[in-house]
């Protein structure tokens, strides 16, 4: 059989994930194939997630000044970044829900850069999502760094519904992207959030110097996490980061890897994050929204500026594809 029947017997048919071997297959798939097997990832994320898109928009609640070296990060204080401290108070993150809501996005992420939340930022946090939820009908998410399974539970008992640690790559490639902690660190923040019952949202970055053997390693692995959603970055090589001069993904890699990842986990919410204005541009955005993607972050990112979300909006209604209400 070929990867692509393969693909739609497994996948598409009885919704099951393909193996790391046929996810390597797909991540080498030929030009002549990718059309085929990214309609196989589309239809496949229509049946078993359906047709609507999750909009959400993130918002950094502590910027820079992280002590980690995640090469890939303009928020490292090890690095020479242009990215300063800085920190939102309570009303400009009610004001930013706001704004997030009435694009019509149904989820709203509070970030932090830190190694793991101090009871200061707990306290800012406890703080935050009652004054949210008080003013806007959103669900809230955190991304917050390492927790332990007593932090994972305080967090939800504020009424956290997700919680967002990404794993950024494969077990055997993490080294070569941190060294200031581990890939089983993160594994275990997952591990404490799903123990608590709040939802996992972990995914990575595609294009930090990673074969496609690493890309299909991360599928599979994040595919066993089962979590409930995946942003999909592509790197944005950030000035004074070890990653800073790395070459943007081309668009037919992205492309396979937005398959890939669909294939792995076809009913997972599979989010478009940083770095796809630069690898997929317009063009290349609605080919992946129509080649397994179903959720995309407007707006803008971190330290990076995204899309204006009007523009999002009005691309998705372009392609006839509805957004999900709340």
């Amino acid at each position: 059989m070929s990867i692509v029947d393969i693909a739609r017997e497994k996948a598409l048919e009885q919704g099951i994930g393909l193996n790391e071997e046929e996810l390597l297959q797909v991540l080498q798939i030929p030009d002549e194939q990718l059309e085929e097997i990214a309609d196989i990832a589309h239809q496949t994320r229509l049946k078993w997630c359906g047709p609507d898109v999750s909009v959400e928009g993130i918002i950094s609640i502590k910027t820079g000044g992280c002590p980690e070296d995640c090469h890939f990060c303009s928020q490292s204080g090890l690095f020479e970044s242009p990215v300063r401290a800085a920190r939102l108070n309570i009303p400009e993150l009610v004001e930013a829900a706001k704004k997030t809501a009435k694009t019509g996005a149904t989820e709203f992420c509070i970030v932090a850069a830190v190694k793991a939340p101090d009871e200061n930022l707990l306290s800012q946090v406890a703080e935050a999502i009652p004054a949210i939820l008080d003013e806007v009908d959103i669900e809230i998410s955190l991304s917050l760094g390492t927790l332990t399974r007593e932090q994972a539970q305080r967090l939800k008992d504020m009424g956290a519904q997700r919680y967002n640690h990404n794993l950024e790559t494969s077990k055997s490639f993490f080294p070569n992207v941190v060294t200031t902690h581990t890939w089983e660190e993160r594994k275990e923040t997952l591990e404490n959030v799903r123990a608590v019952g709040m939802e996992i949202c972990s995914g990575g970055i595609i294009g930090m110097g990673e074969s496609l053997e690493d890309r299909a390693e991360f599928a599979y692995q994040l595919a066993q996490i089962e979590p409930c959603e995946v942003p999909m970055n592509f790197l944005d090589p950030r000035p004074g980061t070890p990653f800073a001069n790395y070459p943007l993904v081309p668009l037919g890699e992205a492309l396979r890897a937005v398959a890939a990842f669909r294939l792995a986990m076809p009913s997972v919410t599979l989010r478009f994050a940083g770095g796809r204005e630069l690898s997929l541009g317009d063009d290349g955005t609605e080919k992946g929204l129509l080649g397994g993607i179903n959720a995309i972050i407007a707006g803008n990112y971190l330290t990076t500026l995204g899309k204006q979300i009007e523009k999002d909006v009005d691309m998705l209604g372009r392609i006839d594809l509805p957004i999900k209400a709340l």
